[in-house]
């Protein structure tokens, strides 16, 4: 488990945002996209999209 956020483009789908944040956090990266497709759905919509590819464009840099 590593404290810092890096894109796993390796182990990614799209960008490699679910994949980093798995890595950084411990949890399992299905229950992260899960949870990412889920919110951006039902709750977030447009801003769930924005955030992913900010965070993707973020940590790029």
């Amino acid at each position: 488990m590593n404290n810092s956020f890096t894109l796993d483009r390796r182990n990614g789908k799209i960008m490699g945002v679910c994949a980093g944040l798995s890595n950084s956090s411990g949890i399992d990266v299905t229950l992260v996209r899960i949870a990412a497709v889920l919110l951006t759905v039902c709750a977030l919509g447009p801003i769930g999209i924005v955030a992913y590819l900010l965070a993707g464009w973020l940590a790029e840099g």
